[in-house]
């Protein structure tokens, strides 16, 4: 997202808010309740080029939330709960269910002791390949080839490209126009491309993707606490819209199993990895519920409505952007209010030489 659009959307959520149309939604379309979706819990950064902060909130700022989640009068609710709310009658109360997707070290280190201070319950999807210590964070490895890098090289469609970028805008143009084409590559392509520009820069992306992970003994750790359920975000955590079904279907029923058998008890939600409209198919919910997922997650925006009119195997969800730390938007959005789509910067502006 271009920082001008996030600011527009800031401004018409803020606009939203104090024009009433949070208590005029809260009355018509809220819903049964809402789910948030996490990714990274990391104290604040002084560096000048962070692309991935939209996925960070601070400690400080997941107190905050679950403060105010409490003071609006949600139930903070597990997902077996906020399931079973989808589909009854209408409650008196509505729920809030907190989400994490990734299964990032930061979850145990600085999430998990502001959330357990509060005692309230929460789901972790796990993308199990990445505990094992296989899983590959291509994200983390682009940005600190862009973070340490000023001139940078790698092969785009079987031709050698050379980016010059000193400025921090450059840099974050950039990412978005690698991370935009990496994301639609299948997932042997992508391992190469990623390897590829790592290696050609010096950053050990495996060391780099298991010290960003959680271990087992991280994930058995938060699976005995009564209030953690533990998710699947299928194997290596792909974009199952860039897989054969057969592929799709293995990612997804080998997470599953893998998380059962290394927890000895079912595992009974997914995620899909990164979860937006363009990262799964139709197909995909099929199998989620083929291979007996109560619910799947995705990163659609919305609210859960009651009465079985919500699918469970492709549940909105919230993502909040760490970028801000306006609780009077998040109250808009979990009010049901609905805002339309930006637009993505799609080719950067850069020096090539």
């Amino acid at each position: 997202m271009s920082s001008d659009n996030r600011w527009l959307r800031s401004a018409r959520l803020e606009l939203a808010y104090f024009s009433g149309r949070t208590l005029l939604a809260s009355r018509a379309n809220a819903g049964a309740g809402a789910i948030l979706r996490f990714e990274r819990v990391l104290p604040r950064r002084k560096a000048a080029f962070q692309p991935l902060k939209r996925a960070e909130i601070t400690p400080a700022f997941l107190d905050r939330i679950i403060r105010a989640l409490k003071r609006w009068g949600y139930d903070i609710v597990t997902l077996d709960e906020a399931c079973s709310r989808a589909v009854r009658l209408p409650e008196s109360g509505r729920f809030a269910c907190l989400t994490f997707d990734g299964a990032s070290k930061d979850l145990i280190t600085h999430a998990y002791p502001v959330l357990a201070r509060h005692g309230v319950p929460f789901t972790v999807y796990v993308p199990s390949a990445f505990p094992d210590g296989l899983g590959e964070a291509w994200w983390l490895g682009l940005e600190a080839v862009i973070a340490r890098e000023s001139r940078i090289s790698l092969v785009i469609d079987h031709r050698e490209q050379r980016f010059t970028v000193f400025k921090p805008a450059e840099k974050y143009e950039l990412f978005a126009y690698l991370a935009g084409w990496l994301s639609k590559l299948p997932p042997s392509e992508l391992s190469l491309a990623i390897r590829d520009l790592c290696s050609r820069h010096s950053i050990d992306l495996a060391a780099l993707s298991r010290q960003s992970a959680m271990d087992w003994s991280d994930i058995a750790r938060l699976a005995a606490d009564p209030n953690v359920t533990i998710g699947s975000a299928t194997v290596h955590h792909h974009l199952l819209a860039n897989l054969r079904d057969a592929d799709a279907q293995r990612e997804i029923a080998m997470g599953k199993a893998v998380l059962e058998t290394a927890l000895r008890r079912p595992v009974r939600h997914m995620a899909y990895p990164f979860g937006d409209r363009d990262a799964f198919r139709r197909s995909d919910v099929v199998l989620a519920e083929q291979a007996g997922f109560v619910s799947a997650a995705s990163a659609i925006p919305g609210v859960v409505q009651s009465e079985g009119r919500t699918n469970l195997h492709m549940l909105p969800r919230i993502a909040w952007d760490g970028r801000s730390r306006s609780l009077r938007a998040l109250k808009v959005l979990m009010a049901g209010v609905t805002l339309p789509r930006e637009k993505l910067v799609s080719q950067p502006r850069l020096d090539l030489g």
